[in-house]
């Protein structure tokens, strides 16, 4: 039975997207993995590209405000930005809930490669936690 798994940020833009991405990438058949926010603000560009480069599509992902109903169909609810983590509906005691703080890549400032590079540095660690996630 695969397990159920939900990435929960502020705004289901950049670093929930990318954490779907990566754990679809990286779990294979051994998770059902979606995205929400608090609000949905609608895909990053820089997000889709720097997760592009990375050889992994998140083109066809949705921006997705989160339903509290689904919380009662999880195995697992991911946060990855305190916003989410501290206005976060209530979990069922069915769903375990775990914190995974990363920085905003969408405040980034700066010349577009500074920016860039950002978005790739977050998209990397992003990465390293889902390997350790799927390898556990």
């Amino acid at each position: 039975m695969k397990q159920k798994v939900l990435f929960l940020c502020t705004g289901n833009s950049c670093r929930s997207q990318m954490a779907e991405g990566w754990l679809k990438h990286l779990g294979g058949e051994r998770f059902d993995v979606y995205s929400a926010g608090i609000v949905a603000h609608g895909k990053n560009p820089r997000a889709i590209a720097v997760m592009k480069a990375a050889g992994v599509d998140i083109s066809g992902q949705e921006s997705e405000q989160l339903d509290p109903a689904v919380l009662n169909e999880l195995d697992l609810l991911v946060t990855v930005c305190g916003n989410a983590d501290e206005t976060c509906p209530a979990v069922p005691t069915s769903c375990e809930k775990q914190h995974w703080p990363f920085d905003d890549p969408a405040k980034a400032t700066g010349r577009e490669g500074k920016i860039m590079a950002e978005f790739c540095r977050v998209r990397d660690q992003i990465r390293s936690r889902i390997e350790k996630f799927v390898n556990e």
